[in-house]
């Protein structure tokens, strides 16, 4: 695939403790999956090709603020992180990203949201610059990738997901996410036809 650095960012979602490490919130559900499959260290990889191509690397954060911000209680999912929001308050152990990823970031957005593109300031960023393109990682496939996959190609972005830099609690899970997100979006790649 040809990627134009001018019209193209890397997101990468939930790249934060409480996601990706035992210790945190969903370390129980998320944790050994994503350890078993490598998924850091080849998406840690592909943000820094990425970033030696010039493309910018974003990364998003579920954090909940002092007043729960933009947070609506409106799921069971949302209502399990509002009764436990002390431990996604911005400056919490388990909101940090993770430091592979924090190392690699352009610019970090926070939000109360399961799209990475809903609620901060992260889509009038990427107009502002003229980008138009976005190569998606992150953790849980099913959650904030798929939602924020769908929710930025419905905005007008071409959204491919990096197959190979994305995990989810369980494969069967993994698989048909993945499966939703041909069908909903320009597709997805390996981080190796992203940037070949």
């Amino acid at each position: 695939m040809t990627i134009d650095p001018t019209r193209t960012a890397v997101l990468g979602l939930h790249w934060q403790v409480n996601v990706i490490e035992p210790s945190g919130f969903f370390g129980a559900l998320l944790a050994a999956p994503v350890a078993a499959g490598g998924v850091v260290g080849r998406a840690t990889a592909f943000h820094a090709a990425a970033a030696d191509r010039g493309l910018p690397v974003l990364l998003t954060r579920f954090t909940i603020p002092e007043g729960e911000g933009e947070l609506v209680r409106n799921t069971g999912f949302m209502n399990a992180v509002a009764d436990a929001q002390n431990a996604f308050r911005p400056g919490a152990p388990g909101a940090a990203l993770i430091p592979p990823m924090a190392a690699l970031q352009t610019a970090t957005f926070d939000n109360q949201k399961l799209s990475g593109l809903a609620g901060n300031g992260l889509d009038s960023w990427l107009r502002s610059r003229s980008i138009d393109t976005l190569l998606v990682t992150g953790v849980a496939t099913n959650l904030t990738v798929e939602q924020t996959a769908r929710h930025a190609t419905d905005l007008g972005y071409t959204v491919h997901v990096i197959q190979d830099c994305v995990a989810a609690a369980d494969q069967a899970t993994h698989t048909a996410s993945l499966a939703n997100i041909a069908l909903t979006t320009a597709g997805s790649l390996t981080a190796v036809q992203a940037l070949a």
